[in-house]
């Protein structure tokens, strides 16, 4: 294992300065979280990117793709058919696929979250086929997935080349 020495540190970054709305503030502080876990595998070459960093198989790929699903089902009401499947990332996909995809279903999440006028309503969800639970709920749903699964990919990231930090 390489240890990380102040080259290879990344600095934190502050928690996030947001606007005074309580909409404002959750997708601040998510955008920030979705930043980060992105960050996490820039540079990380293959196959190190989709190597197990411990025995459930979790690894820095899988969770991206893990919450470009996640962000899907959630803000734009799409179904998954498999949980545990989105844990790991097609074969045939590069990293710049992945993570271009999870960007993308960032972008169409704040597009919906963008036209909610209501924290607390519940008709907000695109194709939803069950009923969406309030936005409030949605976005804090999502800062805790996404800030879970940001810990993991400290972890990985720590594990495979020392770099640590958001």
């Amino acid at each position: 294992m390489t240890r990380p020495t102040t080259s290879t540190r990344r600095r934190d970054q502050p928690p996030p300065r947001t606007g005074s709305s309580e909409q404002d503030v959750l997708l601040g502080f998510l955008d920030y979280l979705r930043a980060s876990v992105a960050a996490k595998v820039d540079g990380v070459p293959e196959p190190q990117v989709r190597r197990a960093g411990v025995p459930s198989g979790t690894n820095l790929l899988g969770l991206v793709n893990h919450l470009t699903h996640v962000e899907r089902s959630l803000f734009l009401g799409e179904h998954v058919r498999s949980w545990p499947a989105t844990f790991r990332a097609v074969d045939a996909d590069s990293v710049d696929v992945v993570v271009a995809g999870y960007r993308e279903a960032v972008e169409e999440a704040n597009a919906v979250i963008a036209a909610a006028t209501d924290l607390g309503g519940t008709s907000w969800r695109p194709k939803a086929s069950d009923k969406a639970p309030t936005l409030r709920w949605a976005l804090t749903h999502m800062i805790e997935e996404t800030g879970r699964h940001a810990g993991h990919a400290d972890i990985l990231r720590e594990l495979i080349d020392g770099q640590t930090g958001r």
